[in-house]
């Protein structure tokens, strides 16, 4: 993994469900440099994470724990974590 960045991705409510998986740290391919590139590049792994970022517009994001757009670059993050919108009141 020399030369790669490595970086901690955490999932949350149905985006784990769909993933299988609450995290995981992923090598970032050269061409992945904001979090719409992450999200472009999860859904390629396989049909739970296609499913879980189906509706990307719908997802949103923290980039070490600070919410941030989809057109945020990634620098020198250390964790992403996804999630879908939240409703309250």
């Amino acid at each position: 993994m020399i030369g790669k960045t490595l970086l901690k991705i955490l999932y949350f409510a149905w985006v784990r469900e769909r993933t299988g998986l609450a995290e995981e740290d992923i090598a970032l391919p050269e061409n992945v440099t904001t979090v719409g590139d992450l999200i472009i590049h999860l859904k390629t792994k396989g049909p739970g994470y296609a499913s879980a970022f189906e509706n990307a517009g719908t997802i949103r994001a923290a980039l070490d724990q600070a919410h941030v757009s989809h057109d945020t670059p990634l620098g020198n993050a250390r964790e992403v974590a996804f999630f879908p919108p939240m409703t309250g009141g």
